[in-house]
């Protein structure tokens, strides 16, 4: 019996060593193929008007051995931690420690966050790239609030992003209103724009929502283009005014804060200052958002993304509910666009493309929609991601977009998916065995 058992034991691995074999040549066939005019061969128009090609078949061949080879490791790991995005098959142990990993994330990352100027003084390259990771934690956790608490799906959230662009560089050239006054005034108009864009959606959902959103951001985009007595049109805005601590300018002048301080002025002492000046937007962006969700208009939002039928039978007023939830998101991107142009100095329509919203959406959705601590894991990766591949240009889209994919497959709710309610009833079990033992007696 024994041996019996070991044979059936023995011919179940061979099947399935056979088995993952087979679909690694599969996907390599396939890669091959796709690859082979993408990568293998590369083409240009010569002088004359002729086409000039060279072969990379080094290159394709890397990338089959890299899929062959990440093919069978796939489904190791599948095979080894069960269903898709489970972790069942762990020891309870393993459990506990990625548990305990996970509470101790945020408050590391934010330490992180804090010491990078210090630790990085001298590589301004680093704290440029540490603010445009955090501008992008602001706008994914903006978003967040539409995509992943509401469960409204929006295409066009570059549009409050440029709205608070633009309002603050009006309000700063124009009437001379420095930056503290103008962060909260570019935050309501883009609130207000929230308001106009959520009352033609009012009714619809999905695909079509999608639409809307989409159109009402290169609206937005097109009217800032042609309308050049107010906007510079292309030309754009310049120049901008820097923000101020309290009123002090950080500039080399007697005035400045350097001078004032005792200190030789450095030109990575502004730096320095954006840096921590969005990191509290970011904060700020976050808390609210928490305390947002503990509120009855947090809870409706929950309800509106689970089920907007069984929510106006609840008796919520899914107006409210909408307008409030893009009106909140938007004043976000507001305050994100304004400190953005003060950051610039001159912006232009080219900055608040729909690839903008586009990568806004694939932080939140990567991230975990409804996850705080996914969207700023997603906006660290996906953004520093980018600066790590900045030499290889071919192929950063495409490890991109394989990554985008393998995650979908493995996360489909996103690295840190949390669809939890954040209220609910906690004996639940014990109430329903209750009744059960009523309704037998």
């Amino acid at each position: 019996m024994t041996g019996a058992a070991t044979d059936l034991t023995q011919a179940s691995r061979r099947e399935g060593i056979v088995f993952i074999l087979k679909k690694s040549f599969i996907s390599a066939l396939v890669a091959l193929v796709l690859f082979s005019l993408m990568i293998g061969i590369r083409t240009e128009a010569g002088p004359t008007g002729q086409l000039i090609y060279w072969t990379r078949f080094d290159d394709l061949a890397s990338i089959v051995a890299i899929v062959f080879v990440g093919s069978i490791v796939v489904e190791l790991l599948r095979q080894w931690w069960g269903p898709v995005g489970t972790t069942r098959s762990l020891p309870p142990t393993m459990q506990r420690a990625l548990a305990t990993a996970g509470r101790a994330l945020p408050p590391l990352l934010l330490l992180f966050a804090l010491a990078v100027p210090i630790v990085f003084y001298d590589q301004r390259y680093v704290i440029d790239t540490g603010i445009q990771v955090l501008t992008y934690v602001m706008l994914g956790w903006g978003l967040n609030v539409v995509v992943g608490l509401a469960g409204l799906l929006d295409l066009g959230y570059v549009a409050f992003y440029a709205v608070g662009a633009y309002s603050y560089a009006l309000l700063a050239t124009n009437f001379g209103l420095s930056f503290w006054i103008c962060l909260p005034l570019a935050g309501v108009l883009a609130a207000c724009w929230g308001v106009l864009l959520g009352f033609p959606v009012l009714r619809l959902r999905g695909d079509y929502l999608a639409i809307v959103t989409l159109a009402f951001g290169e609206i937005i985009r097109l009217v800032i283009i042609n309308w050049q007595s107010l906007t510079g049109g292309p030309n754009g805005i310049s120049p901008i005014p820097r923000p101020t601590l309290f009123g002090i300018p950080l500039t080399a002048g007697e005035d400045g804060l350097a001078a004032r301080l005792g200190f030789e002025f450095s030109p990575t002492q502004r730096i320095v200052f954006l840096f921590y000046l969005i990191l509290a937007l970011a904060l700020l962006t976050n808390w609210v958002t928490i305390r947002l969700r503990r509120l009855p208009i947090g809870r409706a939002w929950e309800a509106l993304r689970e089920d907007e039928v069984a929510c106006r039978a609840l008796g919520i007023n899914i107006t409210t509910t909408k307008l409030t939830a893009f009106a909140t998101g938007a004043m976000f991107g507001g305050f994100a666009g304004a400190f953005f142009a003060t950051r610039q100095g001159f912006i232009s329509p080219e900055s608040f493309t729909f690839q903008e919203s586009a990568l806004v959406l694939a932080i939140v959705v990567l991230g975990g929609m409804g996850s705080q601590l996914g969207v700023a894991l997603a906006a660290l990766t996906l953004i520093g991601g980018f600066e790590l591949f900045r030499g290889f240009d071919q192929y950063r889209m495409l490890v991109f977009g394989l990554a985008m994919v393998l995650l979908m497959i493995w996360r489909p709710r996103g690295l840190i998916g949390h669809r939890a309610p954040t209220v609910f009833l906690r004996q639940s079990t014990a109430i329903s065995s209750e009744l059960a033992r009523e309704g037998r007696g």
